[in-house]
């Protein structure tokens, strides 16, 4: 058959790979949960979708952010605001001309594998169930969207809600909040609730890296790539030097101490965590042992009173439209050449199913570009598929601590730069 290629979604990685394909020449259907392009970037204060909270900027600098192809332009901050991002990926879909080639308000409830290796794909519009055939399936569903929720033993009578949930800081006014968690989410929406809310708790199972958005003036990424030629292993080493001169110990702000080098877990990018920690606006906790009753009942023998809890306890990695007897990547490791080709089947490929330290999209561009080459059979995959899987998750960029999230991380500089030498073999 003729190639009919389907894209499962159309946020920030889905759009880039649905561009690339159609630039190569192929028939390309897309298809979204959302009513536009942009995919969590899509700001809505109600609970339709997966997306950001009403004050979230990007963590990661705009020029090392931005596609290759289609710039921000100049009059964009540092760090774009949700609403920025927004019109930024809603102006690539129109300058590429991508609408054409997307359905929104779909559901992807069911992708099967026929026998003829071509891809039966089931959705829902409009109540309307509709099966339709493609001979290439390309995964651009994105990982965070699944909440994963802790639990805990005991009763709590207050509210209890994912940060998937949390939309805006004014619910909370006058509340006693515990944030769970010590990444980027829990620290923003522990410092944005402590704008409002009698109490703002942060509860730590661990300690974490807490690094300011800007260096010597510079953006922290823009600042850390200067040193992006060195070895990974030097520098994270000097990163971890340059963290602790500017910050000191976590014990000066009562946090607990990382137990892992700098590396081995993401770094939490937050300027304003610390200050709202020594003004008083934000008391960190130890990790929680039990609830009972009003009550949050920590390890460290101490209790408050806790109004609502906000699990910022991350996402599960989900594709709810394959059965998990044949892909099922919630659990162990995920095996998939350059984070993209699957070893087994040559006409599914995944789309920013990657972590970088830094940003997915550029990362996601060059895979998109490189699927276009795969695509078009002017890159071929190696005869040793198996064996590179095996050694990328074997072998990763960094040596990180065994937990869900850190089975997918990358080194933003490394893996564009392994990405890149793939696409100038085949050109």
């Amino acid at each position: 058959m003729d190639k009919k290629i389907c894209v499962i979604g159309a946020g920030p990685s889905g759009i880039t790979a649905i561009k690339n394909i159609v630039e190569a020449g192929f028939k390309v259907k897309a298809f979204d949960f959302n009513s536009d392009v942009g995919g969590n970037w899509i700001y809505n204060d109600k609970e339709t979708h997966s997306s950001v909270f009403e004050t979230t900027h990007i963590i990661s600098s705009k020029s090392l952010s931005q596609f290759e192809d289609f710039h921000f332009s100049e009059s964009v901050a540092d760090y774009p605001s949700h609403d920025e991002l927004r019109q930024y990926f809603q102006s690539y879909a129109s300058n590429f001309g991508l609408y054409e080639h997307i359905q929104f308000n779909t559901l992807v409830k069911k992708c099967e594998r026929l026998e003829n290796n071509s891809w039966e794909v089931t959705t829902s519009h409009k109540n309307k169930e509709r099966i339709e055939v493609f001979s290439d399936l390309v995964v651009c569903n994105g990982h965070h969207w699944k909440p994963n929720v802790p639990k805990y033993s005991g009763n709590f009578n207050g509210s209890f809600i994912h940060s998937h949930n949390y939309k805006k800081a004014s619910p909370f006014i006058n509340k006693n909040v515990l944030v769970i968690g010590g990444g980027n989410s829990a620290c923003d929406v522990a410092v944005e609730t402590s704008r409002v809310s009698n109490k703002t708790f942060l509860s730590w199972r661990r300690g974490y890296r807490i690094i300011p958005k800007f260096f010597m003036g510079k953006p922290s990424d823009v600042f850390a790539s200067y040193m992006s030629f060195l070895p990974i292993s030097i520098r994270n080493k000097l990163a971890g030097i340059l963290a602790y001169l500017t910050n000191g110990s976590n014990s000066n702000y009562e946090l607990l101490e990382p137990k892992h080098k700098f590396g081995e877990t993401h770094p939490t990018i937050n300027s304003e965590l610390l200050y709202k920690i020594r003004h008083g606006k934000i008391f960190p906790k130890n990790d929680i042992d039990f609830f009972k009753d009003d009550y949050v009942c920590f390890k460290d023998g101490s209790k408050e009173k806790i109004d609502v809890i906000i699990a910022c306890t991350g996402f599960v990695l989900s594709h709810p439209f394959f059965k998990k007897t044949f892909i099922d990547y919630t659990k162990g490791p995920v095996s998939l050449y350059l984070k993209m080709f699957h070893p087994e089947y040559d006409n599914l490929f995944f789309i920013g199913m990657f972590q970088p330290l830094g940003c997915i999209w550029p990362g996601s561009e060059q895979q998109s570009k490189l699927l276009s080459l795969a695509l078009q059979n002017k890159w071929k995959r190696p005869e040793n598929i198996i064996d590179l899987c095996n050694k990328e998750t074997e072998n990763p960029h960094m040596k990180q601590i065994k937990t869900d999230r850190h089975r997918i991380t990358v080194d933003y500089h490394q893996f564009i730069k392994e990405l890149k030498h793939q696409i100038s073999k085949s050109i």
